[in-house]
């Protein structure tokens, strides 16, 4: 599907029905990605409603003329009025897509339910690991190209037959759909105008899952966000890098599971 948010058009598909939960994926893909990671979770649980847009740049949604995180923000904010309206919504991001989900409920904490970050993009990241591949079984040299093979070897380090397969199925597609051109114009400014936690804290369930073994945004910056949400839980799995929600999927469904059980509980006890 498809909707037009400040002129450009948004490509996102839909999932289940419900209490609608929107799924922000990070950069260089597109929705399929965590299509792949939490469809196996979400599509055994009722009352849920899943939104997987395409960010701008990445999929089949253009960048435009979009020059900024800020102008990234005002775009999904644009969406989230057109496609999910002014009701209230729970919000997932992975990497880049966590930043930006960050940034959403400091700016709608009252419509967002709920906030899951896993392996967030952060402006304090500090002792980050070398990338670090703990188990191979498979040599992605076979069935891939050079440039993706290199790709799998730098993002994996569970380096596995399924998660080859994964990595074929929903990572592979999004690669040839890059804006890289667009993506470039928008990283030369991707901090926000305002830190997202700059208002006060945050008071609904949050989840904070991060890979020990993370070399692109690592784990340990992210313990500073804790100060500014008071409800959440955090996270750091061994046996993980960036592609977390692939390499860890049975904590990966526990700690979601959990999350959104205590987004239900809070929006009970507290009448929202």
């Amino acid at each position: 599907m498809e909707y037009k948010a400040r002129g450009i058009p948004v490509h996102y598909v839909e999932h289940g029905d419900g209490a609608p939960l929107l799924v922000l994926h990070g950069a260089g893909v597109d929705h399929r990605e965590m299509v792949g990671a939490m469809e196996p979770i979400f599509s055994g649980i009722d009352d849920c409603r899943r939104f997987y847009p395409d960010l701008p740049g990445m999929g089949r949604t253009p960048a435009g003329t979009l020059d900024s995180a800020d102008d990234v923000l005002d775009l999904l904010l644009a969406f989230i009025d057109g496609v999910i309206g002014g009701g209230k919504f729970r919000l997932m991001g992975h990497s880049a897509g966590a930043y930006y989900a960050r940034a959403i409920t400091g700016r709608r904490p009252e419509q967002v339910t709920g906030l899951a970050l896993i392996c967030p993009l952060g402006e304090n990241v500090r002792n980050l690991p070398a990338h670090q591949v703990l188990h191979v079984s498979t040599d992605p040299r076979e069935t891939l190209g050079p440039a993706e093979a290199s790709v799998f070897r730098d993002y994996f380090v569970v380096q596995t037959q399924s998660m080859l397969e994964r990595y074929k199925q929903y990572i592979v597609p999004a690669l040839g759909l890059v804006d890289q051109e667009g993506l470039e114009r928008i990283g030369q400014h991707w901090l926000f105008s305002s830190s997202p936690e700059a208002g006060p804290p945050y008071s609904s369930p949050v989840l904070i899952v991060t890979g020990r073994q993370d070399s692109t945004v690592g784990y340990a910056g992210h313990w500073d966000l804790l100060e500014h949400y008071p409800r959440a839980t955090f996270a750091v799995l061994d046996r993980a890098g960036h592609a977390l929600p692939h390499e860890q999927p049975g904590l990966t469904t526990a700690l979601i599971t959990e999350w959104l059980d205590r987004v239900r509980e809070h929006r009970v006890g507290t009448g929202l």
